[in-house]
């Protein structure tokens, strides 16, 4: 054996070929100076493939069920269109999760809001959503509601129905009563034997944007505290790739650059072993990165859907890459799925004797958009309806309650109800001048600008000047200048009157009377205005340039 090796050494040396031996010769050579395993060294060279895992998000989307949209003027959204997307991407990977970001419902069109609600949550279940937070139109009934409708039982809308079949998170809202949150506050989900982490929060400044009867009796933390209190709870748990569904606004360029909003804020302060942070809230396009932090938001009305694409270490179970897409729900690109399809026409069905009363005909298209000044066509019509209904001075209307146009064409009481939704009632009281000029001058806020959409006057305002002194000059119909000690009725929805959208002026209005609901005051309106009607911008708000 020795001269083997000697002879094989020298002609290895040499360069010359070595000869083949026996193969027990060459057993016993190929265990020379190997390890076992007690010996302290584990030979695995090989790179472990990373776990591939698909996130697919929702937000806003507020009981979307039937309605298309125009986006680019083609059509989009719709639950039918949406499920067939998101099922298609489902399929690419078995990996994958699908999650909602709040504003599942709430402000919903009349084959969900009509029927509480139960609609929006059976097209979630159905669709096997794994995990969702709220947002702050969960509310928009109350936290009892609220938690009766994730629950289930008696009394609901549809027979047996049974509530929601996935976990929803919210570590920040909590029940002054317990001093605990009302909702589990995060859920560690295991994909493909991978713990992810999912962390809930809503805007800690939901009361301010809620009627105060529906957030009585909870507290609402501040976000980035709260995020990194279970961040730290995650970890102890071995937990290493975390996400955070947060209905908090945020938005950025197409291309990632210039984000901004309370969700950027939030990116940077948060915890850095936060991966994604899924945003909601503000409606808008978001795809990019802070602070090492993922973060998106696709639009809204399900006429969009966010896929983030992660891959994580299965050593380490810490997420190495991740990518994401917002991903357009374009109706012409796809068949919509045929279960969901049936789901929207069974309880269109329960809907349809109220739904498809005829109202009136509209001569042409009214709509909320805006001019620079702040105005739109449809809510001077709206205001005019609550002055008319209230018998008052004047009329004040919260944007943001106004949640869908007019078209041309014939108008049904389904249509008016998909415009206001939230079925507020109005409110007589009584304010003076200086009070409604400190009203105009609230319309500018911190990190936001809503102007109010007005009947019986008109107002000029400058943004060259500082805050709370922005309104000019306020003219009365016939030219007349407000008198600021004058006391003058005013029309106003219960959400307005109670100091909804900061608005905290409106709180001072004295002998207050209760009307109509908003919905029944505009059907009224349009019934008895000369047919076709029509609405138009008519220089009430007035912008000094």
């Amino acid at each position: 054996m020795m001269k083997v090796l000697i002879s094989a050494l020298l002609f290895s040396c040499l360069g010359m070929p070595l000869y083949s031996w026996q193969s027990s010769e060459k057993d016993q050579w190929d265990q020379q100076g190997l390890s076992e395993d007690y010996h302290g060294h584990v030979d695995d060279r090989t790179e472990a493939p990373y776990k591939q895992i698909q996130l697919l998000g929702i937000n806003d989307f507020h009981g979307q069920l039937n309605v298309t949209r125009q986006v680019n003027d083609r059509p989009a959204g719709r639950a039918d269109f949406l499920a067939a997307y998101l099922r298609r991407r489902s399929a690419e990977n078995e990996n994958t999760i699908l999650l909602h970001v709040g504003d599942m419902i709430g402000a919903s069109p009349p084959v969900s809001a009509l029927l509480q609600d139960e609609p929006t949550i059976e097209f979630l279940n159905k669709m096997g959503f794994d995990i969702g937070t709220i947002g702050n139109h969960e509310f928009d009934r109350g936290s009892d509601e609220l938690l009766h409708l994730l629950s289930g039982g008696s009394p609901s809308a549809a027979k047996n129905y049974s509530g929601t079949r996935f976990p929803w998170v919210a570590a920040n809202v909590i029940s002054q009563k317990s001093d605990k949150p009302i909702l589990p506050p995060y859920k560690i989900l295991n994909v493909s034997g991978i713990p992810i982490g999912f962390i809930g929060v809503i805007m800690k400044d939901t009361p301010a944007i809620s009627a105060p009867n529906s957030v009585k009796g909870l507290i609402f933390a501040d976000e980035v505290e709260t995020i990194n209190k279970y961040a730290r709870v995650l970890k102890k748990q071995g937990v290493r790739a975390m996400v955070v569904l947060a209905h908090v606004p945020g938005k950025s360029k197409p291309n990632g650059e210039q984000a901004r909003g309370q969700l950027i804020d939030l990116a940077h302060k948060a915890d850095d072993e936060v991966d994604i942070i899924f945003g909601g809230h503000s409606h808008a396009y978001l795809n990019s990165v802070v602070d090492g932090k993922l973060l998106v938001q696709a639009y809204s009305y399900g006429t969009a859907f966010s896929d983030v694409d992660i891959e994580i270490d299965p050593r380490t179970k810490d997420i190495v890459r991740k990518h994401a897409e917002i991903v357009n729900v374009f109706q012409e690109d796809i068949q919509p799925a045929d279960d969901i399809t049936k789901l929207i026409k069974r309880y269109e069905k329960k809907v349809e004797p109220i739904v498809n009363i005829y109202i009136g005909t509209a001569a042409i298209p009214i709509t909320a958009e805006r001019n620079k000044s702040g105005e739109s066509a449809l809510g001077n019509l709206i205001a005019d309806s609550q002055r008319a209904a209230m018998a008052t001075d004047f009329a004040f209307i919260n944007p943001g309650g106004i949640r869908a146009d007019i078209d041309a064409g014939r108008i049904t009481w389904g249509n008016l109800y998909v415009i206001l939704p939230f079925s507020n009632q109005l409110v007589k009281l009584n304010l003076s001048g200086s009070q409604i000029r400190e009203i105009l001058n609230q319309q500018w806020q911190p990190n936001t600008t809503r102007i109010l959409q007005i009947s019986g006057f008109a107002y000029s305002w400058d943004d060259r000047q500082p805050a709370g002194e922005k309104i000019k000059e306020i003219y009365l119909p016939y030219g007349t200048k407000l008198d600021p000690n004058k006391n003058y009725s005013v029309a106003v929805n219960t959400y307005l009157a109670d100091g909804g959208d900061n608005f905290a002026a409106f709180r001072k209005g004295t002998d207050r009377v209760t009307g109509p609901s908003d919905i029944d005051a505009l059907v009224n309106y349009i019934r008895n205005s000369p047919q076709p009607f029509s609405s138009v911008i008519n220089g009430r708000i007035k912008k000094i340039d």
